[in-house]
């Protein structure tokens, strides 16, 4: 008789009925465990998003960035459409075309005019420091003068590293190179973006973002409209009242004043203290007008320009912009301050838009 062959093992048939539908190790029956572990998986995605969020937080805040300026690319095509009836990628590239324009002049006039001045500032600002300090001790003021010294030259070095980057040396190229780039994306298409986000929420919430997300867009253009404004306003202003005069470096300080200009409540005193700082090198009356031409600016900008941008967007208290300043300088340094206002004014829209949901609901 011939050996029975061997058979090799099969699988299992699956079980019909009730028998396949048996729960796995994964699976939950109680409904009380169950509603507890998706608490707790809440939670815990809740704590991991945070902590991906520290981690990722210069990533996010150069994205934050390329939002920002996009909205600034935005504005200007939106005041274009309103004389030039031409589509939205013509007033966009218009735009990008003027700014770079724009750009080119300020590299050609700081490669001439301003790094002659601007290798010269810190020099002048620390003889004149240093005048201010002996005039103190004349008027009984006691302090030790080797301290005093590494001040000045910690202060010195932080004027010359700003100088430096007006008259033409480009720091941190790599960040601002994505943030133009993803600017242009944004700007291009910035309805498409919206969409993708708002794909990735639940549909009841996708209304809600849409109208948050129109308002926040609005406030944002008009805080950096007014935010232009008022450098140019400065800037130019500072410039032509400090040359009239014959003030030394009129060129440096007008463009010092209108980029400072951008950070609100802590651009300004740097400026006017380099400003004054300058014309009293070349005298006491010199140094007065100095003071004079930096009060007037300052006066016309927060009388006028300021309060008629905040009746059109975020108005933001200074004791809280300035808070966010200190906070978003110390983590991410100067973009962080930068971007600090922007940011403000958009959180605030978010809560302004949640308080309303919430009494709707209620």
């Amino acid at each position: 008789m011939a050996p029975a062959k061997s058979r090799s093992p099969r699988a299992p048939k699956p079980k019909s009925g009730a028998e396949s539908d048996h729960a796995g190790p994964t699976d939950i029956t109680d409904p009380l465990i169950r509603t507890e572990a998706k608490r707790a998986a809440v939670w815990l995605g809740m704590a991991a998003l945070l902590v991906l969020t520290i981690y990722l937080a210069q990533p996010l805040l150069v994205i934050f960035g390329g939002m920002v300026f996009a909205a600034m690319i935005d504005g200007g095509a939106r005041l274009l459409g309103r004389v030039l009836p031409i589509g939205r990628g013509w007033r966009v590239t218009i735009v990008l075309v003027l700014a770079v324009a724009f750009l080119a002049w300020v590299a050609m006039f700081a490669g001439t005019q301003i790094t002659a001045e601007a290798a010269q500032l810190p020099g002048i600002i620390k003889t004149q420091a240093f005048k201010f300090a002996d005039w103190l001790q004349l008027q009984g003021v006691k302090f030790e003068t080797q301290s005093l010294s590494g001040l000045i030259d910690k202060a010195v070095g932080g004027v010359s590293q700003l100088t430096s980057a007006v008259g033409g040396v480009i720091g941190a190229f790599t960040t601002a190179f994505l943030i133009a780039v993803m600017a242009i994306y944004f700007a291009l298409e910035p309805q498409l973006y919206r969409r993708g986000f708002a794909w990735l929420l639940p549909l009841g919430e996708r209304e809600h973002f849409e109208g948050t997300a129109t308002i926040m867009g609005k406030t944002l253009r008009r805080l950096l409209a007014g935010r232009l404004l008022g450098m140019g306003i400065e800037g130019v202003a500072t410039w032509f009242l400090l040359a009239g005069y014959g003030v030394p470096m009129a060129g440096l300080l007008g463009l010092l004043t209108g980029l400072l200009a951008f950070l609100p409540n802590i651009g300004a005193p740097i400026s006017g203290a380099l400003m004054i700082m300058v014309g009293f090198s070349g005298g006491a009356e010199m140094g007065l007008y100095c003071a004079i031409v930096y009060v007037v600016v300052q006066v016309v900008d927060g009388n006028i320009i300021v309060p008629m941008v905040a009746k059109r967007t975020a108005d933001l208290a200074p004791a809280l912009v300035l808070g966010a300043q200190l906070i978003m300088g110390a983590l991410f340094g100067l973009l962080g301050l930068m971007l600090a206002d922007p940011l403000v004014a958009m959180i605030k829209v978010a809560l302004e838009r949640q308080s309303e949901r919430n009494e709707e609901a209620g």
